[in-house]
Parts: C-alpha cells; sequence; structure tokens
C-alpha cells in the first residue's frame, strides 16, 4: 500500500453547536452509576459559567484534538465559555497549531503493519494517522517563529502568543484552531511541559545554531504567570480532561498563590475531571479531587469524577453547558491582558 492508500479519510470534529445533548443529559441524572455522575458534572460545569466571580481554567491531556475533540474546545473558547488553558504541547502544537497550518489527522486502524507504516512516514496515535512529513514542516516552522524572536528565555504563554500571531499574519488554514481563536479572544494558554512535543524539536534546531544566545523556555515563569490568574481572580473552576502534568500543574497554583498572599488563595471552588485513570497506583492522573483537597487545592462542596474516556464524556458535558449557556452572554475574563506589559507584548 503507498501513503496515500493509508492518508484517505480525514478525522471530523465534532460539532456540538449541532448537537442539543442537553435533555439527554438531563435524563442521565435520573439514572445511576456514570451517568449521574455525568449529569453532575455538566450541571457543575454549568455553575462556573453562571457564577459572575468564576474564572474557568480548561485542562488537557491524552490525544483528544487528533480524535476529533478540537472544534470543541475551539467553541469554548470562541463562545467566552473557558477563560485559560493548561495543556499538553502535543494537543496545542503537534495537533491544534499542525492543523492551523493546512495539516489533517485521518482514519486508521490499530490493525495495520506499523513497520510500514513507519517505511512511510506515517506515525500512528491509536485508530489514528499523521503524515510525518507534514509534522517535520510543523517542527521547522516552530524553529523559525524562534529564530525571529528577541533572543530570551518565554514562558510557553508568551511562546503560544507568538504561535497565534504568527498564524494571523500568514493565514491560519484550519476555522476551528485554538491557539489563532486564544490569540484572539485573549486566553493564554500555559503548557509547562513544552519542550515534550514538536516544539521541543523546533528549539532543538534554533538552539543548534545559537548555541550562545538563543530562544527558550522558562517553565518557573509559567508557573507565576498562571498564579497570577489565581491572584487576579481568586475564585476558580477547573475542568480536566485527563490528568498528567497539566492537572498538577493547575491544582499547585492555590499553594503558591497562597505563598504570595494568602488572603487570593482559596481552594478551587469547582472542579471536574474527565479520566479513565485508576487511583490506586498512587499516580496524580487518577488521583481522586477529595484527595487534592487534603492538599489544600480542590474544594469538596462542587467537585466530581467521571470515569469514561474522553470522546464519549466530553461532548456530553461541553454539548450541555454550551447550550444551557450560550445565550447568557457571559463575559470573557481577557487573562492575556494580565500580562499586557510584559515583554511579548511590547
Amino acid at each position: 500500500m503507498t501513503k496515500a492508500d493509508y492518508l484517505k479519510e480525514t478525522i471530523v470534529h465534532l460539532d456540538i453547536k449541532e448537537h442539543n445533548v442537553v435533555p439527554l443529559v438531563e435524563a442521565m441524572g435520573d439514572m445511576a452509576f456514570s451517568a449521574r455522575d455525568l449529569n453532575r458534572a455538566a450541571r457543575i460545569y454549568e455553575m462556573m459559567l453562571t457564577d459572575k466571580d468564576c474564572g474557568i481554567i480548561l485542562v488537557l491531556a491524552g490525544s483528544i484534538f487528533s480524535a476529533g475533540l478540537k472544534r470543541i474546545v475551539y467553541d469554548l473558547v470562541d463562545n467566552n465559555l473557558v477563560d485559560a488553558i493548561v495543556s499538553t504541547g502535543a494537543l496545542i502544537v503537534d495537533q491544534d497549531f499542525f492543523e492551523g497550518l493546512g495539516f489533517r489527522h485521518y482514519k486508521g486502524s490499530k490493525w495495520v503493519d506499523d513497520n510500514e507504516l513507519r517505511d512511510l512516514n506515517i506515525d500512528r496515535i491509536y485508530d489514528t494517522f499523521i503524515d510525518e512529513d507534514e509534522l517535520r514542516i510543523c517542527d521547522e516552522t516552530i524553529g523559525t517563529i524562534c529564530d525571529g524572536l528577541e533572543r530570551r528565555p518565554y514562558s510557553s504563554r508568551e511562546f503560544i502568543w507568538e504561535m497565534g500571531r504568527y498564524l494571523e499574519e500568514n493565514g491560519c488554514k484550519a476555522d476551528d484552531c485554538i491557539v489563532e481563536a486564544c490569540y484572539r479572544k485573549d486566553v493564554p494558554i500555559f503548557v509547562p511541559a513544552f519542550s515534550d512535543c514538536s516544539a521541543g524539536f523546533g528549539f532543538v534546531m534554533h538552539q543548534s545554531k545559537n548555541r550562545e544566545f538563543s530562544t527558550s523556555l522558562d517553565s518557573a515563569r509559567d508557573f507565576l504567570e498562571l498564579t497570577d490568574i489565581k491572584l487576579a481572580n481568586p475564585t476558580t473552576g477547573i475542568l480536566m480532561v485527563g490528568g498528567g502534568v497539566p492537572k498538577n500543574f493547575t491544582q499547585d497554583i492555590v499553594v503558591a498563590a497562597d505563598l504570595l498572599d494568602p488572603s487570593k488563595a482559596d481552594m478551587h471552588k469547582y472542579a471536574v475531571q474527565i479520566t479513565v485513570a485508576d487511583e490506586r497506583d498512587g499516580a496524580l492522573s487518577g488521583s481522586t479531587l477529595r484527595e487534592a483537597s487534603s492538599w489544600g487545592k480542590v474544594s469538596t462542596v462542587f467537585e466530581q469524577m467521571v470515569y469514561s474516556e474522553a470522546t464519549l464524556a466530553l461532548p456530553l458535558i461541553a454539548g450541555y453547558a454550551y447550550h444551557k449557556c450560550k445565550d447568557k452572554g457571559r463575559e470573557a475574563r481577557g487573562f492575556q491582558k494580565l500580562y499586557s506589559k510584559s515583554r511579548v507584548n511590547d
């Protein structure tokens, strides 16, 4: 088979605007087990949106954009239903920015010869295919952005803002690009492990040519800047898809805020997590929100774990909140403007 034989059908991102799931999710509230958990999670997210004091942080992990959930997050951003994003680098760079450059993800199968895929420069994510040659162009584009910046350390938020500006100036080739939407809507994106994705390859290419004076990353500045959101807006809610570094990073800002100004260090008032991880191995991804309360990070009044794969649960939770709240005129927080005096916006 040729590369063209494998890369035929593109992944189509689900559009929650086309599916009013409110009656379904409300009916699930009269059921039991995970159905009722999901209903409560959706209602907690609605509470975040209707609480005029609440700043909402969307936390993302797992390969969910390549799986068809990207437009959901785009619509949440575009309709002021999230105020900041903390994510893995693969989602923001390899999957969203990648599509903003005009590339796509393809329907595949796990029942294939992976050695043949390697020979054809096709990468596999479970049942999804990506053209490795196109990913290399994404890597090179990050390197080009690095080359054009002042040589100094950047937070991931600063650098992703520059990625948004690149798409704005060079023409974004996707109508549901989250990096571009966040640039336009003043929604900051943080990627605490930014080198662990295509961005890392781009930085490697840039720094190999500029070993003494180069564009670099400042992960401590990431932590401070996300904590700035907590200090500026003490009432917060977190909607988490998956776990890992983005989850821990977002929960930890409560502790950081307590160190800087205890009067503004309220625990996250609302918290929802969608995960398939188990708590019994002690790892963070599966640790419960109630466990986070023992660390002083999450209030237990409005918290809900949803044990489900994200492509099933997120469309229902986000779709419910979208159709319940889209016409209520929630105002944008514009948290990117907190950094208007930072060097990136000079």
